[in-house]
C-alpha cells in the first residue's frame, strides 16, 4: 500500500476516536478489500456506523468517503494480483446481469476520462507527434495490443517515420531506441499492473531528450514522471481482465486529430493505397463474395 496514505492515517491517528482507529487498522491491513467497500459495508465490517466512516474520511482531509475510496483504488492499482482481481470480480459481478455490468463499467470509464482528460495536453501531444522526426510506440503486456493498433494507423498516416518498439527483452528495446534524438517522440502506453519495461523505456527516452507522450491511468503512474505530455484514461482494474476501452477511445481520438492535421500531405498516399487495395482485391465485399 502506498506509504503516503499510511503516513496520512498515522499523522491523524492521535485525533481518532475508538471507532475510527478500528477503521484505520482495517484499511491498513486489508486495503485491497476496503477499496471496493461502500461506507456502509466498511462500517459493518469493523462494527461502526456509516456516519463514522464518513467522518473518518473527512478527518483525513477528503471531501467525503467516495474520495477516500477513489484514493485507495488508485493507490493499489499496481498491487492486485490476478487472483485478487478474480476475487474482486466475483464479489462485484453477478452472472445474470454480467454483460450489462461490464458494459456500464466501460461506459463509466469513458465518461470519467472525458471529464478528467486535459484537452490542452491532448492537443499538445498530437502536435508533438505530428512534428516529430520519428515516432516510436511502446506498450507491454495487454498494452502491446493498443500499441499495435496505434502503430497501424500512425504508419498509414505518417509512413515510415513511425516505428513500434517490440516489448521483448530490455536489451532489444534499448537497441531499437539507439537512434533516438531530441526531435523524436515516443508514445508509451501502460496501465495496471504497470510494466517495468515501460517504465525503463520511457526513463531512457526522457534522458535522451525525446518528447515523451504517456498514456496511462493516473498522475501517480510510474511512467508519469517521464512524460512531457500526460494523457490519463480510466481503466477498471478490479476485474480479471484489463478494461482498456477508455484508453482505446483516447487513442482513437489522437488518430483522428492527427489525420486532420496531416490531411493535405496524407491524402495522395491514402488514395494510392486505396488503388492498391482495389487492384489486388485486398478486401471482400458482402455482395456475391466479390473482391474490391
Amino acid at each position: 500500500m502506498n506509504t503516503s496514505l499510511i503516513g496520512l492515517i498515522d499523522a491523524h491517528s492521535p485525533t481518532f476516536s475508538k471507532g475510527q482507529r478500528r477503521i484505520a487498522a482495517f484499511i491498513t491491513d486489508h486495503y485491497d478489500e476496503a477499496a471496493f467497500m461502500t461506507a456502509a459495508r466498511l462500517g459493518e465490517e469493523v462494527g461502526v456506523s456509516e456516519s463514522t466512516v464518513v467522518r473518518f474520511a473527512t478527518e483525513l482531509g477528503f471531501a467525503g468517503y467516495p474520495q477516500l475510496q477513489k484514493a485507495l483504488q488508485e493507490l493499489i492499482r499496481s498491487k492486485l494480483t490476478i487472483v485478487q482481481r478474480l476475487d474482486v470480480t466475483r464479489s462485484r459481478m453477478t452472472e445474470g446481469d454480467l454483460l450489462r455490468q461490464v458494459a456500464c463499467s466501460d461506459i463509466n470509464n469513458i465518461r470519467h476520462t472525458l471529464e478528467d482528460l486535459d484537452s490542452d495536453a491532448f492537443f499538445a501531444a498530437v502536435s508533438r507527434v505530428v512534428s516529430a522526426r520519428r515516432v516510436y510506440v511502446f506498450g507491454a503486456g495487454s498494452c502491446k495490443h493498443l500499441a499495435g493498433f496505434f502503430t497501424h494507423y500512425l504508419q498509414m498516416l505518417l509512413g515510415g517515420q513511425v516505428r513500434r518498439i517490440a516489448a521483448t527483452s530490455q536489451s532489444e528495446i534499448f537497441e531499437g531506441l539507439l537512434d533516438l534524438q531530441p526531435e523524436d517522440a515516443i508514445i508509451g502506453i501502460s496501465f495496471p499492473r504497470y510494466s517495468k519495461k515501460a517504465v525503463q523505456t520511457l526513463h531512457y527516452a526522457h534522458s535522451k531528450g525525446a518528447g515523451v507522450v504517456a498514456i496511462t491511468d493516473s498522475p501517480l503512474s510510474p511512467i508519469a514522471p517521464y512524460a512531457h505530455h500526460l494523457l490519463t484514461a480510466h481503466s477498471d482494474m478490479a476485474s480479471v481482465v484489463d478494461s482498456l476501452v477508455a484508453p482505446l477511445s483516447v487513442i482513437n481520438a489522437m488518430i483522428v486529430a492527427i489525420s486532420l492535421q496531416t490531411m493535405e500531405r496524407t491524402r495522395p498516399k491514402l488514395e494510392e493505397l486505396e488503388r492498391l487495395w482495389h487492384s489486388y482485391g485486398v478486401y471482400q465485399t458482402t455482395e456475391d463474395g466479390e473482391t474490391v
